[in-house]
């Protein structure tokens, strides 16, 4: 069988390499601007994260050019970036199309299956440090966490979420629509296979090369997409799969499931390790120097707040948080 195949769009910005995540964050950023969805608090975030980086300013001031060249070019890119008058939804599907191409900076074949195109036309997304609540059609409810996307594709005949990168909590429903057929069971898709809820609330991770499945009630089925020996889990368990095999279930860690909680939960854990979670949720560089990488402590701390979360680490290590800006920070040891 044939694989499926894309060629990788160089990303770029004023002639220079972009960083992929700064590209998905201006499409974003630029696509609800261009729809009308900023509230005033938003639109000051958006000045904010604009004015955070060098590169995050270069990224959209080429999608600001590249949007003015097809506004001049296509009638129908014209309409979907100046008609007031499209309906919201149609508005944001037309602009999501236009603003990969203007992000990956070309109309390169292909663009919108690479994983950065599949990200910026996400049904629903999340940026660094943001956490999002979703209801479906059928009473299902999604909690979002950092830098998370997800396609959704229900019909008559199945209900399917694509999580195409970072990770959700799903409290399943099952509205049934008057005149459908009985919706079937709810299935989470990664790169890795398949989660299955049987009637559930769990918390799903796509990382690199695995999937991570953590069940709160109920229980679900992991389905590796290479194989068929599946796996049920039951509440309390967690486990990870790959496309081949899955590991043996174990008793969930807290700190697995903390980030619902707005937390980040370090039980004996690596500085190193804690800071590369940390990461997650805010912009910039965050370093530890590595005389320090290997100490170990035990926390609760604030996802909310992580200038907060990191002024507390000298209450715990022989440790100095250094900042040269908001965005860049190094942790080292105490002088």
């Amino acid at each position: 069988m044939a694989r499926d195949t894309h060629v990788a769009i160089p990303l770029r910005a004023g002639g220079l390499p972009i960083d992929e995540n700064v590209a998905a964050e201006a499409a974003a950023w630029f696509t609800a601007l261009m729809a009308g969805e900023l509230s005033g608090e938003q639109r000051c975030r958006w000045q904010a994260w604009r004015a955070a980086s060098p590169d995050h300013e270069r990224a959209w001031r080429h999608l600001e050019a590249v949007s003015r060249r097809l506004r001049d070019m296509d009638p129908a890119a014209r309409h979907a970036l100046n008609d007031p008058a499209l309906q919201l939804p149609e508005r944001r599907r037309a602009l999501r199309g236009l603003i990969v191409i203007a992000a990956a900076g070309a109309m390169a074949y292909g663009g919108s299956r690479t994983p950065f195109g599949q990200r910026v036309l996400a049904d629903y997304r999340t940026g660094t440090g943001e956490q999002r609540h979703v209801t479906l059609a059928d009473g299902t409810t999604l909690l979002l966490n950092t830098g998370t996307a997800v396609d959704i594709r229900f019909d008559a005949a199945s209900r399917e979420i694509v999580l195409l990168a970072g990770e959700i909590m799903v409290t399943t429903g099952h509205l049934k629509v008057a005149g459908q057929p009985e919706p079937g069971l709810l299935r989470v898709r990664t790169a890795e296979g398949s989660v299955v809820a049987l009637g559930t609330q769990f918390v799903v991770r796509q990382r690199d090369g695995t999937t991570a499945v953590a069940v709160q009630t109920h229980r679900v089925r992991l389905e590796p997409r290479d194989t068929m020996q599946a796996r049920v889990l039951e509440a309390g368990q967690q486990a990870t799969f790959t496309p081949t095999s899955t590991s043996e279930p174990q008793p969930i860690d807290v700190a697995s499931v903390a980030w619902t909680h707005a937390q980040i939960v370090a039980d004996d854990m690596r500085l190193a390790d804690f800071l590369t979670e940390l990461s997650r949720y805010r912009s910039g560089v965050l370093r530890c120097d590595p005389s320090v990488a290997d100490l170990r402590f035990s926390a609760v701390l604030p996802l909310r707040d992580t200038d907060r979360a990191l002024a507390m680490l000298p209450n715990t290590l022989p440790v100095r948080v250094r900042a040269r800006t908001r965005y860049w920070v190094v942790v080292e040891a105490a002088r």
